[in-house]
């Protein structure tokens, strides 16, 4: 989880909202065209939290939230899939800056040092078969039936729910837990009143924080995750930006690598690789 006053650092516009909302939005475009499984966009978004809760990216410039975007991504595919693009070929719909293999590695380890390692986060993932377990058990007690097809059909629709609470900054002081719970409901368009959730879908001590999960869904993501959008389709003055990422990367100095004496070196002898004029030795400007 990211740090306690993350949420509100985001309201209150200390975090810049609107860059965030972008790298996420990037993020859920690339996971959908490499048909990545739906947990390595929550990791990724995941890390992306983790991160900018406790480190200042700025904001004049749009390549440092780009950069970070493409790191967690990569992260996050190389945690839970079984085949990896180049970090070239993960630099797709037209980004305005392209980062050279060994800028967005050195931000992967930035990226974990600040995480401790700790790359194996939960996930609504973790609790979405057994809600939709109990669910179609206890549906299938009171109408007798209910198959795997139906199991399938809930975890695609609720997978989608969950996709779409990452971009909505409300979600991000919820349990995981009541995430799946709520994604589960909504999916299966089930109401609180219903005997399937006022028996043992839910503990006593959880109903209330799910419920108020399951309002944010009908709130904000309803109409707006992934499947709602392709029905949708198919009907119809702050701190100035350092120079580079290489800049930043120094200024960081990563305690898990002990270079900081070669970086400037290194990054002096990087050849030139911008199609525009530009002083970053390692980005290309589109």
């Amino acid at each position: 989880m990211p740090r306690r006053d993350y949420v509100r650092r985001c309201r209150d516009r200390s975090i810049d909202v609107t860059a965030r909302q972008d790298s996420i939005n990037w993020i859920l475009k690339v996971h959908e065209h490499y048909n990545f499984k739906p947990i390595t966009a929550v990791l990724s978004v995941n890390y992306f939290d983790r991160f900018l809760s406790s480190n200042f990216l700025p904001r004049p410039n749009g390549w440092p939230f780009q950069l970070l975007s493409v790191a967690c991504l990569s992260l996050a595919a190389k945690m839970e899939e079984p085949q990896v693009p180049l970090l070239l070929d993960l630099q797709i719909f037209e980004p305005k800056y392209v980062f050279e293999p060994k800028t967005v590695q050195r931000m992967e380890l930035w990226i974990m040092s600040n995480l401790n390692w700790r790359l194996r986060a939960v996930t609504p993932f973790d609790f979405l078969h057994h809600f939709i377990s109990n669910l179609l058990s206890s549906s299938a007690t009171a109408t007798g039936d209910g198959d795997g097809e139906d199991s399938h059909r809930l975890f695609s629709a609720s997978s989608d729910l969950i996709l779409s609470t990452t971009r909505v900054i409300d979600f991000l002081g919820l349990p995981p837990s009541a995430i799946a719970a709520a994604a589960v409901l909504c999916a299966a368009g089930e109401r609180f009143d219903s005997p399937a959730v006022c028996s043992h879908f839910l503990a006593a001590n959880r109903v209330e924080m799910v419920r108020s999960c399951h309002q944010l869904m009908e709130e904000y993501v309803i109409d707006t995750c992934p499947a709602a959008l392709r029905k949708q389709r198919s009907g119809e003055a702050e701190q100035p930006a350092p120079p580079s990422p290489v800049g930043v990367l120094d200024a960081a100095a990563c305690g898990s690598c002990d270079n900081t004496g070669s970086t400037s070196h290194e990054a002096a002898a990087e050849p030139p690789t911008k199609r525009l004029r530009s002083s970053a030795p390692d980005v290309q400007e589109q």
